[in-house]
């Protein structure tokens, strides 16, 4: 007897160009490809936010200059091993099979070559224009990508991008030690606060290339459990994220008030993307869209800690806390 409830079908896999609609405008040369430039830019925000977090903000000119260019070398040689490492699995797969790799456009050696140039630049950057510490932090992060996630944890287990997820969460500790010499409190909290929000941003964009994955043999989670587990874990790392997030307000050393007043819209956008997904696990529009916004909301939550260290952000926490103080001065009990 046929379900009186109704089957409703599959959609086509996504590709990752629909996914990402700015790979199809931009064909990048073979030699930049490979160092996965697009994943750049959010990692050198979280530094600047790990820096945001310190006493030591603002930097000098050049000592700015040496962390965000040290840390941009140092994830474009992450990158390039990546790709190295994946070379073969990436020739299997229809989505990755154009890359420059396993299609031929850049030789391994090259890009062998690039990667160690690349190592060894950022390096000699971080050790001669800020120090050792984070210079030791940022080849910590490299070798946490290529050797952590990419070698041994995402061909083993659906958990990799959770444990994995520390490469990425590196940056704001890199800031952080450039700022002041040594990690505090506030990167400490960014670090926590990456790692929490890397697993929805990620799943996210697992359940839309879920087919590519099973394809090889990757247990990405929706893979091995299915869009329904994937979206209930979505969902609990989704408000992990945004109750982490307002701890900033005493993560700062100054501007906090700022910062928690301006967080609750971004925090109410992920909120209401993250249970609208959850509510529909196989709605590859909320995917994509809760995929998209979690990006923004990283950059987002590291420009407000940028914002809330500006001088008008300091004199707006102490009119807070005054009208805060007059508040509570009211319910106190009066002396007869």
């Amino acid at each position: 007897m046929a379900s009186s409830a109704s089957v409703v079908p599959m959609a086509p896999p996504l590709t990752r160009e629909e996914v990402v609609p700015s790979r199809k405008r931009i064909k990048l040369p073979a030699w930049l490809e490979v160092a996965k430039p697009r994943l750049i830019p959010l990692l050198l925000a979280t530094t600047l936010g790990g820096m945001a977090l310190t006493e030591g903000w603002p930097l000098s000119s050049p000592r700015l200059a040496c962390t965000l260019g040290g840390g941009a070398l140092a994830a474009a040689a992450a990158g390039v091993l990546n790709c190295l490492w994946e070379q073969e699995l990436d020739g299997r797969m229809l989505r990755t099979s154009g890359r420059a790799l396993p299609s031929g456009r850049l030789s391994p050696a090259a890009a062998f070559v690039g990667a160690v140039s690349c190592t060894l630049a950022a390096a000699a950057l971080l050790v001669s224009g800020v120090n050792c510490l984070a210079a030791g932090l940022s080849l910590l992060g490299l070798c946490s990508y290529v050797l952590l996630y990419t070698a041994l944890l995402k061909p083993r287990t659906t958990q990799n991008i959770v444990v994995g997820g520390v490469a990425g969460a590196i940056p704001p500790l890199v800031g952080a030690a450039a700022a002041t010499g040594h990690i505090g409190l506030g990167g400490w909290w960014l670090f926590a606060l990456v790692m929490v929000w890397t697993p929805a941003h990620f799943w996210a964009l697992a359940l839309l290339l879920h087919d590519d994955y099973r394809a090889v043999g990757i247990p990405m989670l929706p893979v091995v459990k299915g869009p329904l587990v994937t979206t209930r874990a979505i969902r609990r790392y989704g408000w992990a994220t945004i109750l982490l997030s307002f701890f900033g307000i005493w993560a700062l050393p100054e501007g906090g008030a700022l910062y928690g007043l301006l967080i609750l819209p971004f925090n109410g956008r992920l909120l209401q993307m993250v249970e609208r997904l959850a509510a529909e696990p196989n709605n590859r529009d909320r995917a994509k869209g809760l995929f998209r916004w979690s990006i923004l909301y990283l950059f987002g939550i590291c420009l407000l800690l940028v914002v809330s260290r500006l001088s008008g952000a300091a004199q707006f926490d102490l009119q807070v806390r005054a009208v805060v103080d007059i508040l509570a001065g009211g319910f106190l009990p009066v002396a007869s």
